[in-house]
């Protein structure tokens, strides 16, 4: 009889392991995500956008980061500069050509854990329609149970650097720079509680 709770109690320690383990999927919430990105102007200013998302999955998987993935979806109908015409410009042709590629997305293809909640993210960036391979330096900021929602949550926070003229952007380089700097916050929520 002892042997038998032994086994049980061996078998829901087990089963508990196992599920703390398993990886969660969590949703990012577009209210507390944003993804910018800033370049130089003629050498006078840096100005910054934010893209938002209107849609990303995230799986996290804490015991194994390795297998861990994030896809987003990011239309360039929320591009906000606070400057109504540089929005509009920028939805033109000579840059984004929002008319013909109306999304930028983004998914994952490798995550590297480097420990102290620091991961190197690669995955595939598609802007005006050329997808190319990016990293971007994320970190983990928090993991556990939002307390407003009361639900799983994660937070990261990512930046990286591209070359809009790789994607076919590059109107106006050098004198507008090149090289464009991302910024990402997100959280992220898992399924409501029980």
């Amino acid at each position: 009889m002892r042997a038998m709770k032994v086994l049980a109690l061996a078998a829901l320690l087990g089963a508990s392991f196992a599920a703390q383990a398993a990886p969660v999927t969590y949703k990012l919430d577009p209210a507390h995500t944003m993804v910018l990105f800033s370049w130089n102007h003629f050498g006078f200013s840096n100005p910054t956008a934010n893209l938002g998302i209107s849609a990303g999955t995230l799986v996290y998987d804490e015991a194994n980061p390795a297998k861990s993935s994030v896809e987003v979806t990011l239309p360039l109908a929320n591009l906000d500069t606070h400057v109504s015409a540089l929005d509009e410009h920028l939805k033109k042709p000579d840059f984004f050509d929002a008319d013909k590629y109306p999304v930028v997305t983004f998914k994952s293809t490798r995550v590297e854990p480097l420990g102290n909640n620091k991961f190197k993210v690669t995955g595939d960036l598609t802007v005006h329609g050329v997808t190319k391979a990016v990293v971007l330096d994320a970190t983990l900021n928090k993991a556990g149970m939002q307390p407003m929602l009361k639900v799983p949550a994660v937070g990261f926070d990512a930046t990286g650097t591209i070359k809009r003229s790789d994607f076919g952007v590059g109107a106006y380089v050098p004198n507008v720079s090149d090289e464009v700097q991302i910024r990402i916050t997100t959280e992220a929520e898992a399924g409501k509680a029980k």
